[in-house]
């Protein structure tokens, strides 16, 4: 957004005279522009790094206001887009506390203070949880990161509302309901059985009544608050027709990035979504540093996803999220010594790579889900890797993940097993990718022969197409020249 600051400064000079006179002020007005942020484009796309903001759990306060004022920070890791994870307020009926417990199971007072819910279990999609601060602290936070090139997407949950928000009494015709004509929480359609997420209600597109409504929610969020787009939860559980008729109307706003929490490829179809989520990658990133898989499987993953797959779908990777980490472990716990290998990897694929809160400052523990939580910010080994590989992301073409991405080209070798090598290149740039993707060292060759720079340290590496090439333990190159 451009805007033009007036600075007047206020020149006075005072001259010594045998009458002593001073002469009077001098006052002049200066123009100082900031660049203006183009609108969301395929160009954008190509080498962005998305960051997941928790903001409850960002700092120890859990504001808007101590978000925005580390935006600035959030550059010097390439990050170009911003997504914050649910802001608005949350419903207290049947708010999640612990295990299948909801606040209302906590007789202590005091105890129940600390279950603050579930971020997904929204009472109102056009209002600030006042927890986090208000509607102007968010436009703050918008401004800011457009100030420093970055666009904010919010997340939007579509598939279910908490159950205190209005509709549930003003329009339950807008949700599913039992043979009792009682709204439901989500059930699993094929057995009838509740997935377990008491404390929102299931939303009912059938009748499609709720498609205007729901729309004039989101377009709020553009109109009025200038924001660049969604990250939709559970996407692909939302009728495919409502995403058809709702993301048109944004696009008419304005350009907008869609983001939807899914891998089912029709939803990247037909100018919808823009991009979904890497999740069979993710998966067999987990079991290879478990041991449990190869890179054969990698391989064959590759491969199909360019089956399955158009040129111009864009994939997100990810070594961890706010799921991942609070249920399934951090990414330390899921892939111990070969967590900083596979973020080098997220960002070397065709795709976009994210970081979660927290990561980019060495998080080991899990994040408290329904309670107030904070990462302590100690730049230590990650910050510095992230870094690099966002700068890399950033200004490589080689690199480029967007709808007209570079190419990815299978490199192999001698121990393919477990030694992934590609090449990417595009416009002249050329980056290769060597790593072993195993928890032992190994030797091997490969048919690259030249002199390179290992871009994460910065040394001359030679290579030749006959030598003997050792790699410890997860260990990874990345090459440049």
């Amino acid at each position: 957004m451009k805007k033009t600051i007036l600075l007047a400064l206020t020149l006075t000079a005072f001259i010594s005279c045998k009458d002593d006179k001073a002469t009077a002020a001098e006052e002049a007005d200066i123009a100082v522009e900031t660049v203006e942020l183009a609108p969301v484009s395929p160009a954008m796309m190509e080498n962005s790094v998305i960051y997941e903001a928790n903001i409850r759990h960002y700092s120890p306060e859990g504001t808007l206001d101590a978000f925005t004022k580390d935006i600035p920070q959030l550059k010097n890791l390439g990050v170009k887009v911003i997504w914050v994870m649910p802001i608005y307020p949350i419903s207290m009926k049947n708010r999640k506390a612990k295990g299948d417990l909801s606040v209302e199971d906590i007789k202590d007072p005091k105890e129940r203070e600390k279950y603050l819910g579930s971020y997904y279990a929204i009472s109102d999609y056009t209002a600030v949880n006042p927890d986090m601060g208000t509607i102007e602290d968010f436009q703050e936070l918008v401004q800011t990161a457009h100030d420093n090139g970055m666009y904010v997407i919010l997340d939007w949950v579509a598939n279910h509302t908490g159950w205190g928000h209005e509709w549930i009494t003003a329009h339950p015709e807008y949700y599913y309901k039992n043979a009792d004509g009682e709204v439901t929480d989500p059930l699993n359609p094929e057995t009838g059985e509740s997935w377990g997420w008491t404390d929102v209600a299931h939303l009912d597109y059938t009748s499609k009544e709720l498609y205007n409504p729901m729309t004039e929610e989101l377009l709020y969020w553009v109109k009025e608050q200038n924001i660049d787009g969604f990250r939709c939860d559970v996407a692909d559980n939302v009728p495919t027709e409502f995403w058809e008729y709702a993301i048109p109307k944004l696009k008419g706003v304005k350009p907008v990035f869609m983001l939807a929490e899914s891998e089912k490829n029709y939803l990247l179809k037909d100018n919808l979504f823009d991009m979904g989520y890497g999740w069979e990658a993710h998966h067999i990133m987990n079991d290879i540093a478990k041991g449990k898989k190869s890179v054969a499987d990698w391989d064959a993953y590759m491969v199909k996803k360019d089956t399955v797959f158009e040129d111009d779908d864009i994939l997100m990777y990810f070594t961890s999220n706010h799921d991942e980490n609070s249920w399934n472990g951090t990414e330390y716990e899921r892939m111990g010594d070969a967590a900083e290998t596979f973020a080098a990897l997220t960002y070397t694929l065709p795709g976009m790579p994210l970081i979660y809160t927290g990561q980019e400052y060495d998080l080991n523990r899990r994040l408290k889900f329904f309670e107030k939580d904070a990462i302590t910010k100690d730049k230590g080994k990650m910050y510095p890797v992230y870094e690099k590989l966002g700068a890399l992301k950033n200004n490589n073409t080689a690199l480029n993940g967007g709808k007209n991405a570079a190419s990815y080209t299978r490199i192999k070798t001698s121990a393919d097993s477990e030694i992934l090598a590609f090449q990417r290149e595009k416009e002249g740039r050329t980056i290769w990718f060597i790593a072993n993707l195993s928890d032992a060292s190994k030797t091997f060759t490969l048919p690259v022969s030249g002199t390179f720079t290992n871009y994460m340290t910065g040394e001359k590496v030679t290579l030749t197409t006959s030598q003997q090439h050792k790699f410890n333990a997860w260990q990874y190159y990345i090459l440049t020249q």
